[in-house]
């Protein structure tokens, strides 16, 4: 592989993560716990 391939695979990857931990700390719910986490993740 090149060298930037490498690095646009890395960027989707990173891109990819982000969506899901975002939805993750969306989907946690309203309560004490769940806002903690939420401010831990973002």
């Amino acid at each position: 592989m090149s060298k930037e391939r490498d690095k646009f695979d890395l960027e989707e990857r990173l891109i990819e993560f982000a969506v899901r931990v975002i939805r993750t700390a969306e989907s946690l719910p309203k309560t004490k716990t769940g806002n903690h986490i939420d401010l831990d993740f973002c």
